[in-house]
């Protein structure tokens, strides 16, 4: 089995995961009314013994200060964005609130950033993001 993320649209009861295979990514998105831009980068971790998955938060930045978007006190200026490993770190999902009204949010894996509506479709609700197990798909051993 193939760790990565499952997202789904949580108004959605029974809707079917868009697994993404991934260990290490990158959301990012643009405050609303102040202009600035937040990073925070995650890894999927499997427990010791591969039967659970969760999230760590292992870094977050934030470009500049503004209004409701102040850095952590200890976070570091370092080429114009404030960074720092944030307080909490273990989660078992993220919950994203999506809307219309702003821009989606990035999805960046290995340097490479898209919008999220290129993964799942935003029904201008919420998009959990959970640790997951998807199946290999099996290379076909037709001549």
């Amino acid at each position: 089995m193939m760790l990565g993320v499952c997202l789904t649209l949580a108004s959605a009861l029974q809707a079917t995961p868009v697994f993404v295979p991934v260990e290490k990514f990158t959301l990012a998105w643009m405050h609303s009314i102040e202009k600035v831009r937040w990073e925070e980068d995650y890894a999927v971790v499997a427990s010791a013994d591969g039967l659970r998955a969760e999230l760590h938060a292992t870094k977050a930045r934030v470009r500049g200060s503004a209004a409701g978007m102040e850095p952590p006190i200890d976070a570091q200026l370092q080429n114009g964005w404030y960074e720092y490993t944030p307080t909490i770190n273990s989660l078992s999902e993220l919950r994203l609130m999506r809307s219309e009204f702003t821009a989606d949010y990035d999805w960046c894996m290995q340097g490479v950033c898209q919008s999220m509506s290129n993964l799942i479709a935003s029904d201008a609700g919420v998009t959990r993001v959970t640790p997951c197990f998807g199946i290999q798909a099996k290379k076909s051993s037709a001549p």
